[in-house]
């Protein structure tokens, strides 16, 4: 009898024991690659089926163990069991190498400014929903991502158009190539509404026109009584701000684009002559001419944001974030025009004849005119910061951040080794800071050109090879830009990130480009900005629509494979051209090599403006750059992309502000130089 009462007393116990939750975390670092760390949740007593939500947003709910986890950073999982009883864990992946630990101290600091300069206001005051709905959810043909799967058959559907279908019901029967059938099942309640019949093909590698559309291998849908929360894949509810400093950019632009009459298309054939020297004097005052300041400006542009930026944009806004980056080319010319324009006028020469300008000094001399000295300085300040750190943000980190990626992949030595690759990058980026803005000229004069040519000139060949399917892919663009799925932020989403890229790829409003064209030789201060309203039409409207359109013609506009930036650029480049990943390679590096050098300038004459002029102020700079290309090469793209919109998108609040109350004068200026070109008091020279 006392036995059976203390066996009933154990097993109840027992139960009760292992109905209450407990569990604990298993954390591991396998590698001194960053962004590796794993961990792993160990429960030792609950009721099961067990939930899982990690910091982590990529990790889904009914996964037990993260990866990709930062080194060296807290992160967090709630566990909760079928009884409704929750438990958080907190653990920390160990930092073991300089690379881990270097990017354990940056990521926080960069997603504390993140959260201050990238504020939605509309969200906070109530003004917009910010949440993600879905009216539905695509059915997709399992296993067309799989390089050997040819082409997917729909042999069969279980349920009728229109049925009711429960979560786990069957929906379809699909056979992969020959022989391989696969059931597909509804992973949520709804309405089925079939896109295909029996017996049709839902996927064919070979059809690139098909591939190249918004929907590839989407076979069906189950559509929602009511509009969903689009969750994350750690459950949290997906939201799209709306930030404050992408409306600012917006609106300057097309402030602009109506207050100078349309310049950004009117002045493009007097911008073509300028270029060209046509209107050149050889005995007009500055540095470079306006060839070498336009390719000293581009050089800071047309690179990495193309390449890399594009990539970005489309695999987190898809196809459709081209057109929207395409609109804000064409709208910032007109922003370009007006900041290069003041940035000569206002610009300082020494007796040496060395030139600073920019928005440091528009802002504090032109606001000075009008009477507001103190509003002018405190922008001016403020600009200046903004860009010191832009200079060592997008200027610097993510151009060495790239091409650490890329040549990391095919440099054993550099693998898992980027402060050894940053190093010797800082070597000989420094051999030609040190010669200054004559020098930086020199080489990008000569590189910006070729390596232009070169990607450009592989980047029309695919298109030709897939001229038959451009109009599928035009379409793709603009059925993405207004009609793109709720899983991209919906219509809203997808312009941010189009905005957000294209200012980022064009520095259009930012007001750095400023800093180089004011080195030109001219008289005229509008000619200047004439010709640097050729900038985001070169490196956004032609080339990042070419980056584009090769993503969307190899399929991976739609598959990013998990990939991102210059190595998903890289990758379809290299399906089409399988060597071409080395002259890519060779291409990205010398595109970030010269965005570095002409920033440099950009970020030691903002760094001038707030410490002098002396030789100890300016090797302090040099030095500090120089560090920051072993930061960037040692870091994750995701902390190096957020420093570098911070810091390059933040620098539009002040140069805005000054253009918008400075744009008059510039206006009046254009009406007097087409009228001395007219009149012929303004001279051509060839």
């Amino acid at each position: 009898m006392k036995k059976a009462i203390y066996l009933l007393v154990a097993l109840f116990l027992t139960i009760n024991l292992n109905a209450q939750l407990n569990a604990k975390l298993e954390v591991a670092n396998d590698s001194e690659t960053i962004n590796d760390g794993r961990a792993q949740v160990i429960i030792l007593s609950g009721t099961p089926p067990y939930k899982y939500q990690w910091s982590n947003e990529d990790t889904e709910l009914d996964s037990d163990m993260s990866t990709g986890l930062t080194e060296g950073v807290t992160f967090n999982v709630a566990v909760s069991d079928a009884t409704g009883d929750t438990i958080r864990l907190e653990g920390k992946i160990p930092a073991t190498s300089t690379e881990e630990a270097i990017n354990s101290v940056f990521l926080p600091v960069v997603n504390g400014l993140f959260s201050v300069l990238f504020w939605d206001p509309f969200a906070t005051f109530g003004l917009y929903d910010p949440v993600v709905y879905a009216d539905e959810k695509r059915v997709f043909a399992t296993g067309y991502k799989q390089e050997n799967v040819e082409k997917i058959f729909l042999m069969k559907w279980f349920q009728p158009e229109g049925a009711e279908v429960k979560e786990g019901d069957k929906l379809a029967l699909l056979r992969r190539n020959t022989n391989d059938t696969i059931t597909i099942y509804a992973a949520e309640p709804g309405k089925i509404h079939h896109w295909f019949s029996e017996g049709e093909i839902v996927f064919d590698r070979s059809d690139v026109a098909s591939i190249a559309k918004a929907n590839t291998a989407v076979f069906g849908t189950v559509v929602y009584d009511t509009p969903r929360p689009v969750l994350k894949p750690n459950g949290t509810i997906q939201k799209n701000a709306i930030p404050l400093i992408v409306v600012w950019l917006i609106l300057g632009a097309l402030f602009f684009t109506i207050r100078m009459g349309f310049i950004n298309f009117t002045g493009v054939k007097q911008a073509i002559n300028l270029v060209r020297g046509k209107y050149s004097d050889p005995s007009d005052k500055g540095e470079v001419s306006h060839f070498q300041a336009l390719t000293t400006a581009l050089s800071a542009t047309v690179g990495l944001g193309n390449i890399a930026g594009v990539a970005v944009a489309i695999v987190v806004g898809g196809a459709g974030a081209t057109f929207w980056m395409i609109v804000a080319g064409l709208l910032g010319m007109a922003s370009k025009f007006v900041e290069c324009t003041l940035g000569v006028k206002y610009r300082k020469i020494n007796e040496k004849g060395e030139v600073s300008g920019g928005p440091m000094y528009y802002l504090s001399e032109g606001l000075k005119r009008r009477n507001m000295a103190g509003l002018g300085k405190v922008l001016a300040v403020l600009f200046a910061i903004l860009c010191i750190g832009a200079s060592f943000g997008g200027g610097n980190m993510f151009q060495a951040n790239q091409a650490f990626v890329q040549v990391s992949a095919k440099v054993p030595l550099f693998q898992d080794n980027g402060a050894l690759f940053g190093v010797i990058l800082a070597i000989f980026v420094g051999l030609v800071i040190v010669g200054g803005i004559k020098s930086i000229a020199r080489v990008t004069d000569k590189i910006v050109p070729f390596m232009v040519a070169v990607y450009v000139g592989f980047a029309l060949i695919i298109i030709f090879m897939n001229i038959e399917n451009l109009h599928a892919a035009l379409s793709a663009i603009w059925h993405g830009a207004f009609s793109p799925s709720a899983l991209r932020g919906g219509v809203i989403g997808v312009l941010v990130i189009g905005f957000q890229r294209a200012a980022f790829s064009n520095e259009a409003g930012v007001g750095s480009a400023s800093i180089a064209h004011s080195a030109s030789r001219t008289k005229y201060p509008i000619s200047e900005g004439i010709v640097a309203l050729l900038e985001p039409f070169i490196d956004t409207v032609v080339v990042c629509t070419m980056t584009a359109l090769v993503l969307i013609f190899t399929g991976f506009a739609n598959d990013a494979g998990g990939m991102n930036g210059s190595e998903l650029t890289s990758a379809a480049f290299s399906s089409v051209f399988s060597w071409f990943d080395w002259v890519l390679l060779v291409a990205i590096v010398l595109f970030a090599f010269s965005t570095m050098i002409s920033w440099s300038y950009y970020g030691l004459k903002a760094w001038s403006y707030l410490f002098g002029s002396t030789k100890a102020s300016e090797y302090s700079y040099k030095l500090l750059f120089l560090i920051f290309v072993v930061i960037g090469s040692s870091v994750g793209l995701g902390s190096v992309l957020d420093f570098s919109d911070l810091m390059i998108l933040g620098m539009a609040f002040p140069n805005i502000l000054g253009l918008f109350l400075l744009s008059g004068e510039v206006r009046a200026d254009l009406k007097s130089y087409f009228k001395g070109i007219k009149e012929g008091t303004i001279k051509r020279f060839k």
